[in-house]
């Protein structure tokens, strides 16, 4: 062998087997059988795969997100219009206000249903943060 085939030989290869200083491509044994991803219902290993279903907890958090994160992209506006002081700060202000006390409304509706402990231990503290944000920009904007 010569050195021009070793310098080849100990270079990097792509994940491809192919040398890309030495322009040869290096075939790769193909595997015994083709490997697939397991099919939903099959048994695998002398089991049956079970798959996790939604349950109304869940449907429950994901509206108590969206409204989230409506109120909270109206925090955002309102807190950046009050910083700069601009004329719709108030305006922003009362919408951001009235988007958490829906959001506060709807959760706690939902606090007081059947799966009430999840949803409070899954959202609630979002929601008090944003709760003392949407507060302490309307005191920030007292002072000014």
């Amino acid at each position: 062998m010569t050195s021009k085939h070793l310098v080849a030989l100990a270079r990097p290869f792509t994940s491809l087997s192919r040398c890309l200083y030495a322009r040869h491509t290096y075939s790769v044994p193909p595997l015994s059988r083709p490997v697939r991803p397991p099919v939903p219902g099959i048994i695998i290993g002398g089991a049956h795969r079970q798959y996790a279903t939604r349950s109304t907890a869940d449907e429950t958090v994901d509206e108590l997100t969206e409204k989230y994160a409506t109120a909270k992209d109206e925090f955002e506006i309102a807190s950046e219009e009050t910083d700069k002081k601009s004329v719709y700060a108030a305006d922003d202000r009362q919408a951001a206000r009235e988007e958490l006390d829906s959001l506060k409304q709807a959760f706690e509706d939902a606090a007081q249903g059947q799966n009430g402990e999840e949803v409070r231990r899954r959202v609630g503290n979002r929601i008090r943060e944003l709760e003392q944000g949407v507060v302490a920009m309307e005191e920030r904007a007292m002072e000014d």
